[in-house]
């Protein structure tokens, strides 16, 4: 498989563990609302899909009327600007991939469903040591996953057909992405979703550890 020359990546759940600073922003901004909190694991389902599907998600499900919701991703969004850089720290084995990764001249890419700024942002603040071509959050030029216009994007930009990009990813919404772009779709089982699920919706290899990647180069 050596017709990659790119390596795109998801970025929550597959290059950092974000999911505690996740749950407790979205947990505070419920309870001072009075509505119940949830924990971390029934998080990883609510996160993936952007931050209006993850306030809708923890809401009670009588309470998803659009003036709650909006009201609450905007709270959601304040919070989660305050202590996105509390818990959240690079998953282990991302920097000896990403050191591999580099020696060997891959361009590397991140295209996440977080907000493009915040995307910029959290990758600058823990991901410094590595050099990424292509930074890419959800914004109005590139809609949220898993629609692929993102992940084309990505591709046209690095100058490279999409059958030549690995995308890793740990959720469903992340191989819908890759399929739908014509990449290669790696699950991160490391992340916030199961085998079974990265299965189902396209993953071609499944890799239990960062450094399993290099298998695929």
């Amino acid at each position: 498989m050596g017709k990659f020359k790119a390596v795109l990546f998801d970025l929550d759940g597959t290059l950092l563990d974000t999911i505690d600073d996740l749950a407790d922003s979205m947990n505070d901004v419920l309870a001072r609302n009075g509505f119940p909190a949830h924990g971390v694991a029934e998080y990883k389902y609510f996160v993936g899909d952007g931050i209006v599907n993850l306030v809708r998600r923890a809401l009670p499900a009588d309470r998803r009327d659009e003036q709650t919701l909006a009201r609450l991703v905007a709270e959601q969004r304040r919070e989660y600007g305050r202590r996105w850089a509390d818990k959240t720290r690079p998953y282990d084995g991302i920097p000896q991939l990403l050191d591999a990764l580099s020696e060997r001249g891959l361009a590397l890419a991140v295209l996440s469903n977080k907000p493009h700024e915040t995307t910029q942002a959290v990758v600058a603040k823990f991901l410094s040591r590595w050099t990424f071509a292509v930074v890419r959050g959800e914004g109005p030029h590139t809609p949220a996953k898993p629609d692929p216009t993102g992940a084309t994007q990505v591709a046209a930009q690095l100058g490279l057909p999409p059958a030549q990009c690995l995308y890793v990813g740990d959720t469903d919404t992340d191989m819908k992405t890759a399929t739908a772009a014509g990449m290669y779709a790696a699950g991160a089982l490391w992340g916030f979703r199961t085998a079974d699920e990265l299965r189902r919706h396209g993953a071609k290899t499944l890799l239990a550890h960062p450094r399993e990647l290099l298998k695929l180069l």
